[in-house]
């Protein structure tokens, strides 16, 4: 568990550290423990000259955690699309990884906010590339995801997504042998469930908790996940467990319409997560993992 409580040595540290990222004397003067850092500790380091949200995990845990989350964000800011916090700082003192970004000051999700997110959601997407896959490996919440490169999505969402998924459950003893089969029946199936597109440059964990608004109304994505992939798996995500409104969908299709039938396909989509949520918080996930999956069968 992270500390709350951040030592002056470490204070010390991360101001030299800002110091010469941004070529001003930078002075820590307070430390104050937010919310919003999901799997991390979260803190508002307030500076002589501005604001920051500094997110905070063990580096033994979770190693290259904040490195591969800044370099998501750097994926998404080249897109010119949507916007993302800059990411200012990050790097390890101890056992403490850290990575400091600008602060965001939150404001209302109103409709034009959520017409705006959807245009550029659409946009983001229009970003694609030659694989599914990315250049690393990255992490899904708490967990590894492997980003190895496919040509088809329907390789790269069984082998690189749900089968490491299912195999963790399975060790775990949370998914039993007959259990496993059915996903073995699914991936039997699953190429001729969906349309393949070309790879889309996607968020990869884009839930109503992973968007922000600023105060002027601008819309903000936080903690990626990205791969190249299929663009109905971030709008399968954003029906999980609500939190956005129809102002987006109807401003996202009308910018990029997806296939016909994609809210038949989210439940397809929506295992990877579901699975992840089996992995970390137990049994209580696995009736609608089943289901999803009989669904398909």
């Amino acid at each position: 568990m992270v500390s709350t409580q951040l030592s002056p040595s470490f204070l010390g540290y991360l101001s030299a550290e800002l110091s010469e990222k941004t070529k001003l004397a930078v002075e820590i003067k307070d430390a104050k423990p937010v919310s919003g850092g999901d799997i991390s500790a979260a803190f508002m380091l307030t500076t002589n000259g501005r604001r920051y949200f500094m997110k905070l995990n063990s580096q033994s845990a979770y190693p290259l955690l904040f490195e591969r989350e800044s370099e998501g964000l750097d994926a998404i800011r080249q897109t010119r699309t949507v916007a993302v916090p800059q990411a200012v700082l990050h790097g390890a003192f101890e056992d403490n990884a850290f990575l400091v970004l600008a602060w965001i000051e939150t404001g209302a999700k109103s409709s034009q906010a959520l017409t705006a997110l959807g245009q550029q959601l659409a946009a983001m997407h229009r970003c694609t590339a030659s694989h599914y896959g990315f250049e690393h490996d990255n992490y899904m919440g708490s967990l590894p995801q492997s980003n190895t490169k496919h040509t088809k999505w329907a390789d790269f969402f069984i082998n690189e997504r749900l089968q490491p998924m299912v195999q963790t459950a399975a060790d775990r003893n949370l998914l039993s042998t007959r259990q496993v089969d059915l996903f073995e029946q699914l991936y039997a199936r699953l190429p001729e469930l969906f349309a393949e597109e070309q790879p889309a440059l996607i968020h990869g964990d884009l839930w109503g908790g992973n968007y922000l608004v600023d105060t002027a109304g601008k819309p903000y994505l936080i903690d990626p996940a990205v791969s190249y992939g299929h663009r109905e798996f971030d709008l399968a995500m954003t029906t999980l467990f609500g939190g956005f409104s129809s102002d987006f969908y109807a401003a996202y299709h009308e910018a990029y319409p997806l296939a016909p039938g994609w809210q038949q396909r989210a439940a397809l989509w929506n295992l990877y997560p579901l699975l992840l949520h089996l992995n970390l918080f137990g049994a209580s996930y696995l009736p609608q993992v089943i289901d999803s999956v009989n669904m398909y069968l």
